[in-house]
């Protein structure tokens, strides 16, 4: 879906530089040795063993359409948000004020795209029309995916959520990590945008 609409350049640089700051990020944790800020009962659980017994190829159809319909319900109301948001953006927020606070004008503009994305959910495929009409407006193409980035990784929700299997210091090092990987990603994609679209 992001090829779609930012291209194909811009799709394999974005999935290329998340593996880069993951990576990156995930030794930077294990090498400060973390392991004792995860919540104990997370250290505690055992092996989990699913029985598989065997499906027809009928029942298997059928449990992936639930699956595929459930995941569905999941994310379709995100998406509805996330077209309804960039309607907004598109037909009612002015051109020139897209520019001003998220365009190549504002050198803080990708901070901000951050720290506005942090307390929203959404999933990535309600973020994408957002994205899409921030960029249309004028607003920098590392500017728009840093707040991509913000909303599926660092939102309040999900940061709640995780606060209940990682203790505050872990929980910290991880917000600090993202946090700085999105805000370099989104300028170095600002420095090239016009290599990339």
């Amino acid at each position: 879906m992001l090829m779609s609409i930012f291209g194909a350049k811009v799709a394999i640089v974005y999935v290329i530089l998340g593996l880069v700051i993951a990576v990156i990020g995930g030794t930077m944790i294990e090498k400060l040795h973390m392991e004792k800020h995860v919540e104990s009962f997370v250290l505690s659980a055992g092996s989990v063993d699913i029985e598989s017994p065997d499906l027809t190829i009928r029942e298997r159809l059928t449990y992936a359409k639930e699956q595929m319909l459930g995941t569905f319900k999941k994310v379709f109301p995100y998406i509805l948000i996330g077209v309804g948001i960039g309607a907004l953006i598109h037909n009612w927020i002015p051109e020139s004020w897209i520019e001003t606070v998220l365009g190549s004008n504002n050198p803080f503009g990708v901070i901000l795209a951050t720290i506005v994305g942090i307390p929203m959910y959404a999933d990535i495929f309600g973020t994408i029309p957002v994205a899409e009409a921030l960029l249309s407006k004028g607003a920098q193409l590392g500017t728009v995916l840093s707040f991509m980035m913000a909303v599926t990784t660092l939102s309040l929700p999900s940061l709640i959520m995780l606060r209940k299997a990682v203790k505050p210091k872990l929980l910290a090092l991880f917000i600090g990590v993202c946090a700085v990987g999105i805000i370099l990603v989104g300028y170095l994609f600002n420095a090239f945008q016009f290599i990339l679209i």
